[in-house]
């Protein structure tokens, strides 16, 4: 490259072409923001570098995952735009969980040429986050420890850990010293899991009704 780029410059013997200034001046750019990104403040409205491997991509941020300050919900984005598909498989992962350690600071277009997108490649199965849903699956098993049982009722996507986090504490209470008299021969418990979006439609929506409420309807249907 670099010879390629010293032999048009000595064919043009005026220096470099107007389209190869323009490749050089972007280059430049590019390695400034690299050397010296701005920095990126939590719970800022402003989209973000992540790394993604050895790639670059752009991410908008979503307040209010209290994870602490070592993760934040990420949603990654087409890197020309906040709101543009970047491709099918990018739409189907929604909200990811994003250590703070892999923020380079706030999007500059600049970093557009190091995304996947403009390596032609499209993002990895694994791009390293975990998902950022969380679900709440109220299961009732057999008392015999044989683990046999069926889940009641699946709560969710939670958009926000707190949100899942109050629920669980108002269902554990609402069964405290009922677990085993709810369902006969069984025991009924609250399990805390990431948000399975592969079986959307079996989830109840937390936002639409009262959890608890929920859950008892879904008791006395299941045992009238």
């Amino acid at each position: 490259m670099t010879r390629h780029m010293f032999r048009r410059c000595g064919h043009a013997r005026g220096g470099l072409s107007p389209e190869d200034q323009a490749a050089v001046d972007a280059f430049r750019a590019m390695l400034a923001a690299l050397r010296s990104p701005e920095p990126w403040t939590p719970g800022s409205a402003q989209d973000i570098a992540v790394r993604v491997g050895p790639f670059i991509e752009r991410a908008h941020t979503r307040p209010g995952d209290d994870h602490g300050p070592d993760l934040i919900a990420v949603a990654l984005q087409d890197p020309g735009g906040p709101y543009p598909l970047y491709s099918a498989r990018r739409w189907k992962r929604g909200w990811l969980r994003c250590e703070t350690t892999k923020i380079l600071g706030v999007w500059n277009p600049v970093y557009g040429v190091l995304t996947h997108a403009a390596a032609g490649l499209d993002l990895p199965d694994d791009v390293g986050m975990a998902p950022a849903h969380y679900a709440l699956y109220i299961e009732a098993r057999r008392r015999d420890d044989s683990r046999v049982g069926f889940t009641l009722l699946r709560l969710g996507p939670y958009t926000q850990t707190r949100h899942a986090k109050q629920d669980y504490d108002r269902i554990t209470a609402a069964l405290d010293g009922r677990e085993t008299t709810l369902v006969p021969g069984h025991r009924v418990s609250v399990r805390f899991a990431p948000f399975d979006v592969r079986h959307q439609r079996r989830f109840a929506d937390p936002y639409d009704a009262d959890a608890v409420a929920l859950l008892a309807a879904t008791i006395e249907g299941a045992t009238a």
